[in-house]
């Protein structure tokens, strides 16, 4: 007997979760059965994914979220359209995004960033081997479940088909992360992420990206040509590790050759890892968010979880149909080993 299309009287609305130019993120419970499940339900207007020429990018972050089952990312558990809109039903991370977290502790310790660091490299070696290149790796994409296990999310920017370093050729990402080679526009690959992985580890250490600037353009000319400065609180193996990730050449950079990230799993930034109970989710994370329950949403923005709840088809837009959206998931499997 085959499933039932799912739609959007078959959840409730429960609270806003963030808000951006595409449209909003909500937690919402399912209603059948009464199940008490719950999940965070994105929302895009059909309008603004095609005034801004984002058709692509949708249905690539729809398609790899259908494709994609791994411990450290979220999974997609329903896809569904309105005549207005289109609806993506991902896992709800209690704990909010990392940086929530990031920008009220200031900064993290060595032992809280590699925690993290190795979550999300094996969350990106995973993609990779599927042939898919993240480009979008920050704070906001990170995600923490009630435990404090990273979850990556948002692959509106995405590429599939990339097992190089050179094939994907538009300019996308957050400015503070972008690699070199993607601001010359020569054509990137794999490696950006370990770039943006670079990138964030040095957030995490510091409590901001590197060469930041509020001026893009000399964002843009410190990223090229700028020489980058430690804080002497990093240690030598840390520093070790951002100089090699954050290498301007995407071929010499930690990643860039044909390992991926074996080559950075083997750093000695990572020598007391064991990447089977990482993987396993085994590892004890070093913060457990405050989660007083299963719709608590204190790790959220106040400005978002006070919105008033309006799930509604009113206003103008396109009628148009995106072929092949709909997405019904099966439960989770068993997590397998590495």
């Amino acid at each position: 007997m085959a499933k039932p299309t799912p739609g959007l009287d078959d959840f409730e609305s429960l609270r806003v979760l963030g808000k951006g130019s595409y449209g909003k993120v909500f937690l919402v419970r399912h209603k059948d059965s009464g199940s008490e499940k719950l999940y965070a339900m994105k929302m895009l207007r059909k309008e603004h994914v095609l005034n801004r020429n984002q058709v692509e990018h949708t249905k690539t972050e729809r398609n790899v979220l259908e494709h994609v089952s791994h411990p450290f990312i979220v999974s997609l558990h329903y896809a569904f359209q309105t005549p207005k809109k289109l609806y993506l039903v991902l896992d709800y991370c209690p704990g909010g995004e990392l940086f929530f977290h990031l920008s009220r502790a200031g900064r993290f310790s060595e032992g809280r960033t590699r925690f993290y660091i190795c979550e999300l490299l094996l969350a990106l070696e995973y993609l990779h081997s599927l042939n898919i290149i993240f480009r979008d790796l920050k704070p906001e994409n990170v995600l923490l479940d009630a435990e404090g296990h990273a979850k990556l999310t948002d692959f509106g920017l995405s590429k599939e088909g990339i097992c190089d370093n050179f094939s994907a050729r538009t300019m996308c990402g957050t400015p503070e992360y972008l690699a070199p080679e993607l601001l010359d526009s020569k054509g990137h690959g794999r490696a950006v992420d370990w770039y943006s992985l670079g990138a964030l580890a040095y957030e995490m250490l510091t409590g901001l990206p590197p060469y930041y600037t509020q001026d893009r353009n000399l964002l843009f000319e410190r990223i090229r040509r700028a020489a980058l400065s430690y804080p002497q609180y990093i240690s030598p193996v840390a520093k070790s590790l951002l100089q090699s990730l954050l290498e301007r050449q995407p071929e010499k950079r930690l990643g860039g050759g044909p390992h991926d990230g074996v080559e950075i799993r083997s750093h000695s930034f990572f020598s007391s890892v064991d990447w089977e109970a990482i993987y396993q989710r085994l590892v004890t994370p070093p913060f457990k968010p405050k989660v007083a329950g299963a719709a608590d949403v204190s790790n959220f923005e106040k400005e978002f979880v006070d919105m008033p709840v309006v799930v509604s088809e009113a206003g103008a837009g396109p009628g148009v149909h995106f072929d092949g959206f709909t997405y019904q998931g099966e439960q989770p499997g068993t997590v397998m080993g590495l």
